[in-house]
């Protein structure tokens, strides 16, 4: 590395002019980067989606869910396939490895379903793989004036979908909420059994009735034509005309009339609004599509006056203000570390050289994310926030020992290359043994590498960026600025020199309080509840009120717009949006409900506690009847399943899965901070079922009737004014009790007969879900735990589960939010002993020897030390983001411990060990010292800053970090050099008696001459 910086004395002119192009290839870099909320990351999951309109959950099951699981069972890096089957819809999740090819999985799996035949009236399946991309950029609501007309309307609404279509970087926009015009066709029984007909007849009227085809070419007249035929019904009157037999017209036995439906039903702050949701294309920049979005938004309210569109969500804007944020406590740290140097120098020059290296870092390591293809979003940033602090500790190193040379030499141009040598290697093997740290991430599975690795990628980019500006630019500034300095020489403190020598003689003292503190430490964190992530700074609340079964749509809406009004009047909120029903928009992005379920997506006002307003809206349960609230922080970041650990009961007999969760449940309930026990199967409803005599009637023919009289039955569509319009046969009769399902008439061999001639009606209650585990029945048992007990609770319901005796050919397998902690949790301790093995083996090759290093080693468990007591004051509960910080740690505390050893490795070419270990920490201290708290300081804008919900760049990783290093830094002077001499005691011990027996020898010969 000293040949490098001889390249930059021998070429100064092209050192002015390349910080002069990193200054300029940053600014640009920055402008051209893609700016995202989230790295690209693939979800390692497919899901099926399937909307079945008035099948039951036990039909969609054996005819929807079932034959689809068959398709899929077998495809090529499956690992799980769970399945709910629901009233009108299935929803089927396959999981895959962490090292499958996504977009393989996903075709496969479209042609594996493509060949599933699945019943009348049933949507074409939906299949989607999500990744981190897909978040849609905007959520735009649209409200129209009362006095407008459904087609007005629908012409309105693709005016809207059109314009918004043309923002520069748009992909796909969905449409929910809208009124579909739909022609309704009501039979009138009396009229249809006095001209002899059935239902069956209607719902065959449309059949062949409409149709273009192309009969080929012919011949005619001499000359070559095309014969087609064409026949369509473009108008009502035309389709009221339609003959069902010999002189009877449908109008004869029905009412036709145009009528609307509305697929699902979405809400803005109490009025009825069409949802646009806006992706951008894939390789668009978010905020320039959000910004041509919202552009496209505020000129169709000038233009239009009869509607009202707002952006309820952006993500666009959360990229703006994470940047900003961001951004701003980059520059905070920059400016506290600049005070301390400043502080510690007494020298505005020097201070000026050394900070030049954060504008210089920070340029280079732009236009390095630029050329790898990383985006600049929340993880980057984050990874630039965590880095300010270390981007001045080489050029620190390098310029206080030239600052401290120039004490006492005169200046020279070799002296400052001299001075920047001596600490070369140090600084060097410092720096590469911090990037070390962030190379396993790269070995991390699947979504958890995709989410660290630009992090590292951005700590390591800045941190080599950083080392090749104190090796080039900080002595070639020094020469330049610091030509005429003149300075008090700086002595290290005697009293702290006298300090390590008494610690070096009583070695068991120190090493004794330092292993307590270890041990003490370690026992705290054990015993420490370890958190979700903390959620209470979190702007955005997914609330879910949900029913059961057997509640009416009307009751279901009713309480859900009573629970809307609260949350619009509540204080802490600024939007609310509520949303219930399926849609096919919806379904292609895999959302599928209960219709006992509505949604809502409730935008925070700033500075609201959101852990406050949650436990609000959880405690209205009390006046909305029997409806069960969930209310959740909403973070883009990730899907996990939040403070909920789940137990899935899985085997080949129902009753034994019953029996086992039954009794598993009971055990649950006692766990302490469980705050909500529930299983997937206590939602069940009334069946009626009609057991045909197979001799009496055609159970076929009997199911298609009761379906036409019971339910909407789509029996085709047709084009009018220009609209494609579904024809839906109305249900003739809407039984109210049992009774009259039993005086039901259908039309049998033998013309109308009672149902109840020909068929047996059985009353029943069976489930309203239907859940599936590789395509058997499981029971899974939902616990909802105290966010900062997860993983208490997590161990507490793992002890129940190991503890309950359950029948032969059952299992109970734990997981949810505490073992995915768990599995994070090991993922990064495995992470954290590669990358000590890593820097151990950067040691060894730096210094040569294997004892050094290892004495190095020792300075990680004091960081522990540190790191516990921080969170123990901060009260803070260990997260994913506290434990990440633990790995940070391993990088950045052994450069102190770097710093000071390879000082004791050059003393000891002219001094004995313990004179270089005393000698070495005295020198080393201040450059220790400064360093340590320029990280500090620079790092404290994350503790009292905000972070967007989830993200890995948050108070507890500021605090796990900020504490680790304070306490490493004050015990490493200390407690490394009595392991140093410890390692090397013999010789050093050997080095005493020598100069004990010198220092008596020269007495002697005073004493003779005197």
């Amino acid at each position: 590395m000293s040949k490098l910086t001889e390249w930059a004395f021998r070429n100064r002119s092209a050192v002015v002019l390349l910080i002069i192009m990193a200054l300029g290839l940053g600014a640009i870099s920055y402008a051209r980067l893609p700016m995202e909320f989230l790295p690209k990351i693939d979800n390692p999951e497919v899901a099926v989606t399937v909307l079945a309109p008035g099948y039951d959950a036990k039909t969609v099951e054996k005819q929807i869910t079932g034959p689809i699981e068959e398709a899929v069972q077998f495809t090529k890096g499956k690992s799980d396939m769970f399945s709910t089957s629901g009233d009108g819809y299935a929803s089927i999740q396959i999981a895959f490895g962490s090292k499958t090819n996504m977009k393989e999985a996903k075709a496969e799996i479209e042609r594996s379903v493509a060949n599933v035949q699945l019943p009348e009236r049933v949507m074409k399946p939906f299949v989607v793989q999500f990744d981190t991309s897909m978040i849609p950029i905007s959520w735009v609501a649209v409200t129209f004036d009362e006095s407008m007309t459904d087609a007005e309307k629908e012409a309105r609404i693709k005016e809207i979908e059109t314009e918004i279509k043309k923002a520069d970087g748009a992909g796909q926009v969905s449409v929910s909420g809208r009124v579909a015009p739909q022609i309704s066709i009501t039979p009138d029984p009396e009229r249809l059994a006095s001209k002899g007909l059935s239902v069956q007849a209607i719902m065959g009227l449309l059949q062949s009735r409409g149709v273009s085809a192309s009969i080929g070419q012919q011949n005619i007249d001499g000359t070559a034509g095309n014969v087609n035929v064409v026949a369509s019904i473009n108008d009502i009157e035309t389709l009221r005309k339609l003959p069902l037999a010999q002189g009877v017209a449908l109008s004869d036995v029905a009412t036709v009339e145009l009528a609307k439906e509305q697929e699902s039903i979405g809400r803005m702050n109490g009025k009825d609004t069409i949802m646009l949701t806006v992706s951008k294309a894939a390789d668009a920049n978010a905020v320039t599509v959000g910004k041509s979005v919202k552009d496209i938004v505020d000129q169709l309210n000038s233009t239009h006056k009869d509607i009202e569109a707002s952006i309820i969500i952006s993500t666009s804007d959360m990229v703006v203000d994470s940047v900003n944020s961001m951004m701003q406590e980059v520059l905070m740290g920059a400016l506290f570390a600049t005070v301390v140097i400043l502080v510690f120098m007494r020298n505005f020059r020097a201070t000026l050289i050394t900070i030049i290296s954060i504008p210089l870092s920070l340029g280079i390591t732009l236009y390095l994310l630029q050329i790898s293809g990383v985006s600049l979003n929340v993880i980057t940033l984050g990874g630039v926030a965590v880095a300010v602090g270390r981007l001045v500790d080489d050029s620190i190193v390098v310029i206080e020992n030239i600052y401290r040379r120039l004490q006492k030499e005169s200046f020279s141009f070799k002296l400052v290359a001299d001075a920047t040598r001596e600490v070369s290697t140090a600084i060097t093997s410092s720096t590469l043994v911090t990037v070390a740290v962030f190379l396993p991430m790269a070995l991390l599975r699947g979504s958890l590498q995709a989410l660290l690795l630009p992090f590292a990628l951005t700590v390591g980019y800045s941190l080599l960026a950083s080392l090749l500006v104190a090796l080039t630019v900080v002595p070639v500034l020094s020469a330049v600025l610091l030509r005429n300095t003149k300075a008090v020489e700086h002595k290290g403190s005697p009293r702290f020199a006298a300090f390590l020598g008494w610690n070096l003689k009583h070695k068991w003292v120190p090493l004794l309080i330092a292993v307590l503190l270890f041990v003490g430490s370690i026992g705290a964190y054990v015993a420490m509840p370890k958190g979700a992530i903390d959620s209470s700074n979190a702007d955005m609340l997914n609330v879910t009120l949900e029913y059961p079964s057997g509640t009416t749509v009307d009751q279901v809406l009713d309480n859900g717009k009573k629970l809307e009004q609260y949350l619009i009047d509540n204080q802490s909120v600024d939007k609310v949006f509520m949303q219930y029903g399926n849609s096919s928009d919806g379904a292609q992005y895999g959302e599928v409900s209960s219709p006992t379920v509505v949604t809502y997506m409730v935008d925070v006002k700033d500075g609201s506690d959101a852990e406050k307003l949650m436990s609000d809206i959880k405690a209205q349960k009390s006046t909305l009847g029997d409806g069960d609230i969930q209310a959740s922080a909403s973070s883009l970041m990730t899907g996990g399943s939040g403070s909920s650990v789940f137990v899935d009961v899985v085997g080949d007999n129902l009753d034994d899965l019953s029996a086992a969760a039954a009794s598993l449940t009971n055990e649950i309930k006692t766990v302490d901070n469980v705050l909500k026990v529930s299983t997937n199967q206590e939602q069940k409803k009334t069946v009626y079922t009609f057991d045909i005599d197979p001799l009496k009637a055609r159970g076929q023919d009997v199911a298609l009737q009761l379906q036409a009289m019971l339910n909407p039955m789509p029996i085709g569509s047709l084009n009018i004014d220009g609209h494609d319009s579904s024809v839906v046969l109305q249900p003739t009769i809407k039984p109210e009790t049992e009774q009259n399902l039993k005086d039901l008439t259908v039309m049998t061999d033998n013309g109308p007969t009672p149902i109840a001639q020909v068929g047996k009606l059985v009353k029943s209650e069976e489930p309203s879900m239907y859940y599936h585990k590789d395509g058997k029945p499981y029971v899974r048992i939902t616990a909802v735990a105290d966010p900062k007990q997860l993983s208490v609770v997590g161990a507490d319901i793992q002890k129940k589960a190991d503890a309950l005796k359950i029948p032969d050919g059952v299992k109970l397998i734990v997981g949810g939010a505490s073992v995915d902690q768990s599995g994070d949790f090991a993922d990064l301790a495995v992470t954290a002993l590669i990358s000590i093995l890593i820097v151990y083996l950067i040691m060894v090759l730096t210094f040569k020897t294997l004892r050094a290093p290892l004495a190095i080693l020792f300075s990680l468990p004091l960081a522990a030390i540190g790191a516990v007591l921080g969170l123990i004051i901060g009260n803070v509960t260990p997260d994913f983001t506290a434990a990440f910080g633990g790995l940070m740690l391993v990088g950045i505390v052994v450069t102190n411990a770097i710093v000071l050893i390879d000082r004791v490795k050059q003393n000891e070419k002219t001094m004995s060990i313990r004179e270089s270990l005393i000698e070495a920490a005295t020198t080393r201290m201040r450059p220790i010292v400064m360093t340590a708290i320029a990280t500090i300081c620079a790092m404290l804008p994350l503790i009292f800053g905000s972070h967007e919900s989830g993200s890995i760049v948050s108070q507890s990783l500021a605090i796990v970090v900020i504490g680790g290093l304070t306490a490493a830094t004050l015990l490493t002077l200390v407690i490394v050099p009595c392991i140093y001499e410890l390692f090397f005691f013999l010789k050093s011990r050997k080095q005493r008696r020598s100069a004990t027996q010198e220092a008596k020898q020269q007495a002697a010969n005073v004493a003779v001459q005197s």
